[in-house]
């Protein structure tokens, strides 16, 4: 088998990355030091057996002692049979406490995920995110599991051979370490070699897999345009560039045993031939030179699994580098000491011994906030809602009006200005519970692999599945589940990809339901739905937002035509504000909009 290529940096701070890497270890210090203790004795077993050929070939071959010859074979098999039982115990063992380790460490790395702010995965690609829960964790699982133990069986060996070697004859030693320090520099002249352009490698790897990807989910497309033919040359031009750069890393890693393997002979040879003179001369005994003919057969080994192993083992620490550093990564602030509760069937604030009754008073005042400090996206905005009102808003893509809900859910924090609910600041909310109070639909829709009732339960766990039914009816999903072949038992899964985008926003709509919130956020919410869906979900909203303060993002101004006050927002600014009719004998942009003079894009 060729030798493992490793690419990719090694860890930048590797005393760091190590000390925290052997916290883990050292919750389970007693198992490990039992795999230490059992990996010596196999190590050091296997070294006794192949030096136990001297005294067999000198004391009991050379005088013909048939009673000692079987004593000697019974003292072998011992040994050995203890060394195999030592094997078969820590590799159980090293199996066992690393997956321990590695589930400790995916359960750590996954809370830290659920604690990062918003803006993190604004700024970090879902595949670098993914890359830490699957290639970092498995090849730190890979070395927990072989390269801990291997190092320790290497080491003993190696270092082993070298001490036993040199006690049986130091004259043959020396032409063995000359051979060994070729075999190094050869080691770690293809390792580097091989590193560089398998780097090329996996980026040609990446591209092709993209490409894949992109053209299994854009089939449609392609076909549509009839850009099949185009679609294979780019495909062969990036199999083309995987292929010459595979070969490329793998000409040199490849040359690696057949290497080690020649030098080797050429060695044992060499040293054969000069042993067996020493021999004849008398200047050593048969049994010193049989043992260490195989001793010097099996010293290859150790070395180039040294070698692997170290590259492994510094590559698996850059891997557990990149994983402790999302851990580390600042998790999201929550200085709120207010909290929300269920006072009877209605909402309050609790401040310490305080209950206040939750209305729905909403207020932005004088709210300046950018995603990117310098470009401010919000500019000393000021609006309210009061309770119970229904609030829309109306404007051209990136004009702000996603990103005032995102503020009112607390995803991101507000540069400057105040935001209130009921006269209390947001920020003295408890961010879980403001977000209790706040049922959300948004744009893009994301349901869970589960089944339908779990879905929709989503929004109130402890959920009856009466409660899960007059949801489902007031959000208008009752009827296409009823449809389905196991209705609120049918299992969906890929973020509901058997249902129409539609039904995964009906039931979007009846996971915010069930929830019961007193402010209720609709982002686009009917922007999938037919005319037809979308009226009957209208109807139905009319009687899900009595008593509560909804805001309402809306392409489509026939959804918002009802609503107490309508926003019009272009570049972070209120432009024009009032009800439907009010806007209309304004005879700006609403009206123009609505008249269809305008679009919105």
């Amino acid at each position: 088998m060729p030798p493992r290529i490793i690419s990719g940096k090694k860890p930048s701070d590797l005393k760091k990355t190590l000390k925290r890497l052997l916290a883990y270890m050292g919750r389970h210090k007693f198992i490990l030091l039992v795999v230490a203790i059992l990996v010596f004795i196999n190590g050091g077993l296997d070294l006794l057996g192949t030096y136990m050929i001297k005294p067999i070939v000198n004391n009991v071959i050379a005088t013909n002692d048939h009673e000692g010859l079987i004593k000697a074979i019974v003292f072998m098999i011992i040994i050995y049979v203890i060394a195999i039982i030592a094997a078969f115990g820590y590799s159980q063992a090293m199996v066992r406490v690393a997956q321990k380790m590695i589930k400790e460490i995916r359960i750590d790395l996954f809370k830290a995920l659920e604690k990062l702010p918003i803006k993190y995965f604004d700024e970090k690609s879902h595949g670098d995110i993914m890359s830490n829960f699957t290639n970092d964790i498995d090849t730190l699982s890979e070395c927990f599991n072989n390269s801990f133990s291997m190092m320790i069986k290497s080491g003993i060996e190696l270092f082993g051979t070298l001490i036993i070697i040199f006690i049986l004859n130091w004259q043959l030693s020396l032409i063995v370490v000359f051979f060994y320090g070729i075999l190094f520099l050869y080691i770690e002249y293809s390792s580097k070699k091989s590193k560089h352009y398998y780097k090329f490698q996996q980026d040609s790897l990446g591209a092709l897999n993209g490409h894949i990807k992109e053209s299994i989910s854009g089939q449609k497309v392609i076909k549509v345009f009839d850009h099949e033919k185009a679609n294979i040359e780019a495909f062969d031009d990036k199999n083309e560039a995987l292929r010459k750069s595979a070969t490329s890393a793998l000409s040199y890693s490849g040359t690696q045993v057949p290497f080690v393997v020649s030098i080797s002979y050429i060695n044992y040879a060499i040293v054969a031939v000069v042993g067996g003179i020493m021999a004849i001369k008398g200047m050593t005994d048969i049994g010193s030179l049989a043992s260490y003919l195989i001793f010097v057969r099996q010293s290859a080994m150790p070395i180039n699994r040294f070698t692997n192993q170290t590259n492994f083992i510094l590559a698996a620490l850059s891997g557990a580098e990149r994983i402790f550093d999302m851990m580390d990564e600042r998790p999201e602030v929550d200085e709120g000491k207010v909290e929300v509760i269920k006072d009877g069937d209605d909402w309050a604030f609790k401040d310490g011994d305080k209950i206040i009754p939750l209305k729905g008073d909403v207020r932005f005042e004088d709210v300046t906030f950018g995603y990117d400090k310098d470009v401010p996206i919000l500019k000393d905005l000021s609006l309210y809602a009061k309770p119970g009102q229904k609030i829309a808003f109306v404007g051209s893509t990136g004009a702000g009006k996603t990103t005032i809900i995102s503020l009112l859910d607390r995803f991101y924090d507000i540069d400057s200005g105040k935001i209130t609910f009921d006269g209390i600041d947001i920020r003295d909310i408890k961010k879980a519970d403001l977000r209790k109070s706040l049922g959300v639909v948004l744009q893009d829709t994301h349901l869970f692999t589960g089944t339908i009732a779990d879905n929709i339960r989503f929004g109130k766990p402890e959920a009856t599945m009466d409660e899960v039914i007059e949801a489902a009816k007031i959000a208008n999903a009752h009827s296409f589940i009823k449809r389905l072949p196991k209705g609120y038992d049918t299992y969906i899964t890929s973020d509901g990809a058997s249902l129409s985008q539609g039904q995964r926003q009906l039931l979007a709509i009846a996971r915010a339901t069930i929830a019961d919130p007193p402010v209720l956020i609709l982002d686009e919410a009917t922007s999938s739905i037919d005319t037809r869906t979308e009226k009957l979900i209208e109807k139905a909203m009319d009687k899900l937002m009595e008593g509560r303060t909804v805001f309402v993002i809306a392409h489509r101004l026939s959804t918002v035509r009802n609503s107490n006050a309508i926003m019009v927002l272009e570049h972070g600014k209120i432009i024009e504000r009032g009800d439907h009719d009010d806007l209309l004998a304004q005879k700006g942009t609403y009206y123009q909009l609505y008249m269809g003079m305008f679009e919105l894009s």
